[in-house]
């Protein structure tokens, strides 16, 4: 009981300092900018004591940023948690089903094909201007975000939803989406490949009040439906049997789960472009801190997923390194360095045994063209 207390004790000191981790990081980034502001100007724009420019700047500009850090980072990092907790796969992520790929051949289809490319006329970013509105562009790439989804999970009903065929499924699916934007992009002009490859990185810049509040009613019903089933997904990481035994429909909740997640994410990515990393860095970082008690491993990784989306898409950027805001969409690269940073303990743990094996196992053949045999 004494440890069960200590434990409980020291998983809420650890959501409650990032949470006010998170709500100093977004103070923060509302002091900081192209136009710096003291302290006291924010909270007199704030409260509404001043107006003027500073006030426009806090409420029409940094403000949506801000609410579109926060969500976004909670949504991703809470799909892949899940994610990752129902298919069993330390490496799941949102990318994993395809659903970041099948968004942006959407939103590549509606700015080349119907705004920007061979669908117009010549090079001109008049023609460009005239086409599709952003809203039309981020209804593309969630339709075929929710068509890749339910492909996926169509598919795999008929395994009974193996995980490992849940993976080979996303993976190849998102294959062919990449493949089929690698050729509507080589059908674009100048322009309309431009807009397509930038709309592929994330931008918060791109976020509204608007779309902002839609984000936080598909993210917050979907992180309170995950809380309401933790011990569901506490019971799934002993194992599908396990659960079974213990009453919980197996095949179902990963259906429901990877919808629900899946959903989330394409929301997020339909508004504000790819954001590749958060969604595996931040579950691995929580599970570290805290185990794999979902009742608190989902809280923390929404925190931690706004807490990383801010500081890496907010405060570093407006602090001047500009690289940081290309590293948001920049989803190979990041997961490299992620994938070896967060894996290299393990990978130098199992070098170590795997050199032990080696001189059993792995022993090179002999003069004579025999190999050695095993100790028993």
């Amino acid at each position: 009981m004494d440890g069960r207390t200590s434990r409980t004790r020291k998983n809420t000191a650890v959501v409650v300092i990032l949470a006010c981790t998170v709500v100093l990081a977004a103070f923060a980034c509302l002091l900081v900018g192209s136009s710096r502001m003291t302290v006291a100007e924010c909270l007199s724009a704030l409260l509404g004591r001043t107006g003027g420019t500073a006030a426009r700047i806090i409420w029409n500009i940094r403000i949506p940023r801000l609410l579109a850090a926060l969500i976004a980072g909670a949504g991703l990092s809470v799909s892949g948690l899940i994610m990752q907790t129902t298919l069993g796969n330390a490496m799941a992520s949102p990318s994993t089903l395809g659903v970041s790929n099948a968004a942006v051949f959407g939103a590549n289809l509606s700015i080349i094909a119907f705004s920007g490319g061979f669908l117009s006329t010549g090079n001109n970013l008049a023609n460009y201007g005239v086409g599709v509105s952003p809203f039309a562009t981020s209804l593309l790439a969630f339709l075929f975000a929710a068509a890749s989804i339910l492909l996926i999970l169509g598919l795999c009903r008929l395994r009974s939803f193996s995980p490992n065929v849940v993976v080979l499924a996303g993976i190849a699916i998102g294959a062919m989406w990449t493949a089929a934007t690698t050729v509507l992009q080589f059908y674009a002009t100048d322009v309309g490949l431009s807009a397509a490859v930038i709309w592929s990185f994330g931008d918060l810049g791109r976020a509204t009040y608007r779309t902002d509040w839609i984000m936080l009613a598909v993210v917050a019903a979907g992180t309170a439906f995950f809380l309401l089933l933790s011990w569901r997904y506490n019971a799934l990481l002993s194992g599908g049997d396990t659960a079974g035994t213990l009453g919980v429909n197996v095949a179902l909740l990963r259906f429901v789960s990877l919808l629900t997640a899946s959903v989330m994410t394409a929301v997020c990515v339909s508004f504000l472009g790819v954001i590749g990393f958060v969604g595996i860095i931040c579950p691995h970082t929580v599970k570290r801190l805290l185990g794999q008690d979902h009742r608190w491993s989902i809280p923390a990784s929404a925190l931690s997923g706004s807490l990383l989306l801010l500081l890496g898409g907010q405060l570093l950027p407006q602090l001047g390194n500009a690289g940081a805001q290309l590293l948001l969409g920049n989803e190979n690269l990041c997961n490299i360095l992620i994938h070896f940073f967060l894996f290299l303990p393990d990978f130098c743990q199992n070098a170590v045994l795997l050199s032990e094996c080696n001189r059993w196992v792995l022993l090179p053949v002999g003069l004579s063209g025999s190999r050695r045999s095993l100790p028993k």
